[in-house]
């Protein structure tokens, strides 16, 4: 770049991300957003003064927190229909700079100094792209001419025949940043109009000026995330395998009431508790809970909610799986152990294991009951009440 010259990064996140089932900019991998992972890697690039944040308009006040702190000046702009109409606006916000980088949200691996390397190409050659080398024997498939086997849905689908074997050697699959001349991308803007739309990268509109665009080796790792499988990827590289929490709960009896440990309901006086206070099912839930990051039993299930009033437990820990899977997570094992004086666990910790192991949909092998006295020390020891301790080992959930 000549010296003097400012760069600005364009981060097109105006998409809906559908395809993979989320919003992909509010997509959380490793405790951050997929919109400030890639906007962190673009600002990371030494050469790179500001960055544009182009977002869906009703989504402008959270972006502006997310990105807030990144140490370089960040605005966003609401996107358009289409994403040439959100690089528009956002080459429409950089201020004074001679080159810009364009780079997809959903592709939060790119690294600064591909950044570095497609802006310097940019400035020299006008245009530039990162871009991969397909490894892949590629065919083209001729146009169906009719008939064969039947559709999804409507007539019957002509099954795809291979019209030629393409040259691989002078296929390269594009990534992003895209790198131009502003001036040039401008230029390019205004000679496609509304044809712009139909363009997937802003590249192709260099193109159709005729003028040439630069090949920049790009980075196998740096992957666009569309679909669920793609998530699961980008959470496996930034997110650890495992996850262990604890749990903990104490409630003391209460004359009246049944008494539901594990699912199981036994002979004499219950605990004393919002919903049937079954401890194991809280302790465990309790330990999923933590290991899956979201926090604890009272934020998802205050006793001031009457929905759960008198609710059986194993209800509650079946939701508690459900969200930490959600967060892309399933149970490994679970180790819970009572302590209290009475009633004797042993004769059913068999039963027991079999219904909080149904509630989590895993295997009873992969829950562990076990219980001791406490040896009449303290609350337990006293018979006024029950503890619980858990144990859970979450898994990365694969797609």
């Amino acid at each position: 770049m000549v010296r003097g010259e400012r760069l600005g990064a364009i981060l097109a996140a105006g998409g809906s991300g559908t395809r993979a089932g989320v919003a992909k900019q509010w997509l959380e991998l490793g405790g951050e957003t997929v919109l400030s992972l890639s906007a962190r890697a673009l600002l990371a690039c030494e050469l790179v003064d500001e960055l544009v944040a182009v977002v869906p308009a009703g989504d402008l006040e959270r972006a502006g927190k997310v990105l807030a702190g990144l140490g370089k000046p960040v605005k966003v702009v609401a996107g358009g229909a289409a994403r040439a109409d959100s690089v528009r606006n956002g080459l429409a916000a950089v201020d004074g700079c001679a080159v810009v980088l364009v780079h997809d949200a959903a592709r939060p691996f790119a690294t600064p100094a591909l950044a570095r390397s497609v802006a310097l190409a940019a400035a020299e050659g006008g245009a530039a792209l990162a871009a991969l080398p397909a490894t892949d024997t590629v065919k083209r498939a001729a146009a169906p001419t009719g008939g064969g086997a039947t559709g999804a849905s409507g007539p019957p689908a002509a099954p795809l025949r291979v019209a030629e074997t393409l040259d691989r050697r002078q296929l390269w699959l594009a990534q992003t940043p895209q790198g131009f001349r502003a001036d040039l991308l401008r230029r390019a803007f205004d000679a496609a109009g509304a044809e712009a739309a139909t363009a997937t990268d802003e590249c192709a509109l260099v193109e159709r000026l005729g003028l040439p665009v630069t090949l920049v080796p790009g980075e196998p790792g740096n992957f666009k995330i569309t679909t669920a499988g793609d998530i699961a990827r980008a959470r496996a590289r930034l997110e650890a395998p495992f996850a262990m929490g604890i749990g903990y709960d104490v409630h003391p009896f209460a004359e009246g009431r049944k008494l539901v440990l594990g699912g199981v309901e036994f002979e004499g006086d219950g605990l004393m508790g919002h919903s049937d206070a079954d401890i194991c099912a809280h302790a465990i839930g309790d330990a999923i809970l933590g290991a899956a990051g979201l926090g604890d039993l009272g934020r998802h299930f205050p006793d001031t909610d009457p929905q759960w009033k008198g609710v059986s437990s194993l209800k509650l820990l079946r939701e508690i799986v459900r969200k930490a899977g959600e967060a892309g997570w399933r149970v490994g094992n679970c180790d819970m152990t009572l302590v209290a004086r009475r009633p004797k666990i042993a004769p059913r910790a068999a039963e027991m294991r079999e219904r909080l192991a149904e509630a989590m949909g895993v295997s009873p092998a992969q829950v562990n009951v076990k219980a001791t006295t406490g040896e009449r020390l303290g609350f337990v020891g006293r018979g006024e009440g029950i503890a619980a301790h858990a144990v859970a080992l979450l898994v990365r959930a694969v797609s």
